[in-house]
């Protein structure tokens, strides 16, 4: 018998256990949600913004794998950097040297981040976030990060300290001193750095859970404020970077915004190897590594490694080469024109917001006494079953997978890989036309199917 580790054969002998081995060894609820909302799919392939099953099947993926997939899965280009690094054999990580790759990459991204100096290499969004908190605090000498209502930031110890939802910090007390405002208010802001203990304000220029947009002038003008009180303004880029709003980042769509710090990661991997980036000023960078005894105050073990510095630079290098950004500015703005067009014909139908290709579909209260009949029913069981059940029929009936935005949300968020083009748009489009459909119509699958997430919302209580 062979002692030679073969991943293909591996797969193809024990592939088909994946939902029980997931069940048996990892988080038991993730199966158990999948079968209970028919999302226990088993996916062969991937290429660009589609999947196909064992029997062929075209799905179209709106999700991008939470934003990770910005190039869609297996772009040609990130796929061969990937196998020319590592048929360099190079010296990575030997932690007393310095290779090009990291140098090389940061120099990139600074040419898209004209006021920002210096970079540092971590390995996740989350982790990019810590080192924004630590840098921050550190820079100022102050303890004390804002952030905003319904934020998400991340989930480890200090990010999950900025999270604004309430739902992922129960049980995970005591976490760090932090305070929520809400997005766009300045009277909260400043309220708060009157107290003068502020190291920053961090915010997601457009907030991934619900798609809600910075009001316009609200960045430039808390840089401002920060500035003012000696704090300093930190935009998480983690999602929205990279070209997924139609500009590189999304605090560049308003004049005169620049964040002292800025978090970048997901895209970044061309959806191969995890890294998250920290953009900096160049003063905070050298008061952190002040001296030769502080080399390696703040580390990552895996950071700057040189798979991932590969793929970083492939990315940008396709972003650059085939002018992405300009392509999401156009194909995002025909997905949610389009969308918005639907609002007058669906009374379901409440809002289309985003940038992009970030797009959140809201629905509200109907007015029809029929329907709101039903939607009543639903909220009272959970808030968030309807968007759950659009979700569902887009998947099983049309194939196009997509996500509500967030717990207790009827909002449904776009974040399709970059390269989507227009006749996924309008697959997408005549789908969700399908689907509404069926919602306003007498009886029709779906309220069947609300039938059981109402009896699966009621047992989970």
């Amino acid at each position: 018998m062979s002692t030679e580790f073969d991943l293909g054969a591996t797969l193809a002998e024990r592939g088909a256990e994946r939902y029980e081995l997931h069940t048996k060894y990892l988080n038991p609820q993730l199966p158990r949600m999948l079968h209970t909302i028919g999302f226990d799919k088993v996916y062969e392939r991937a290429e660009g913004a589609h999947f196909w099953d064992a029997e062929g099947n075209d799905y179209l993926d709106m999700l991008a794998g939470f934003g990770v997939m910005g190039l869609g899965r297996h772009h040609p280009v990130v796929r061969r950097a990937l196998h020319d690094v590592l048929d360099l054999d190079l010296a990575d990580l030997t932690r007393f040297d310095c290779q090009p790759l990291p140098g090389l990459l940061a120099e990139r991204l600074l040419v898209h981040s004209p006021h920002l100096d210096r970079v540092f290499f971590g390995n996740s969004g989350t982790e990019a976030v810590e080192t924004a908190l630590k840098f921050a605090r550190y820079a100022t000498g102050k303890p004390r990060v804002l952030y905003c209502d319904h934020a998400f930031h991340g989930l480890t110890t200090g990010s999950l300290s900025v999270n604004g939802e309430d739902g992922f910090r129960d049980g995970f007390a005591p976490l760090l001193p932090d305070t929520a405002v809400p997005l766009g208010d300045l009277d909260a802001l400043a309220r708060e750095l009157s107290k003068g203990d502020v190291a920053a304000l961090i915010v997601e220029p457009i907030q991934g859970k619900g798609v809600h947009e910075a009001p316009p002038g609200y960045l430039r003008a808390a840089q401002d404020l920060l500035h003012r009180h000696k704090a300093l303004l930190i935009a998480d880029e983690v999602q929205t970077g990279l070209g997924r709003t139609g500009d590189f980042y999304a605090y560049q769509y308003e004049d005169g915004v620049e964040p002292d710090l800025v978090c970048v990661a997901k895209a970044l991997s061309g959806g191969y190897v995890p890294v998250g980036a920290t953009l900096g000023k160049d003063w905070i960078f050298k008061k952190v590594y002040s001296s030769m005894d502080r080399v390696l105050v703040h580390s990552a073990s895996f950071g700057s490694n040189a798979q991932a510095m590969a793929c970083g630079l492939a990315v940008l290098s396709v972003m650059e080469n085939e002018q992405i950004v300009a392509g999401v500015r156009t194909t995002g703005e025909l997905l949610r024109s389009r969308l918005a067009a639907l609002i007058e014909k669906y009374e379901l139908l409440a809002d289309v917001r985003g940038r992009g290709l970030m797009i959140g579909i809201e629905f509200g209260k109907p007015s029809s006494l029929k329907l709101r009949s039903r939607w009543t029913v639903l909220q009272a069981a959970r808030k968030g079953l309807f968007a759950q059940m659009v979700v569902v029929p887009l998947l099983q009936r049309h194939r196009i997978l997509t996500q509500v935005s967030g717990d207790h949300l009827e909002v449904i968020k776009l974040i399709p890989p970059l390269v989507l083009d227009t006749a996924d748009v309008d697959r997408f489009v005549d789908a969700f036309t399908a689907v509404m459909d069926d919602a306003h119509s007498g009886g029709g699958l779906m309220w069947d199917f609300g039938k059981t997430l109402i009896k699966q919302a009621v047992a989970n209580r």
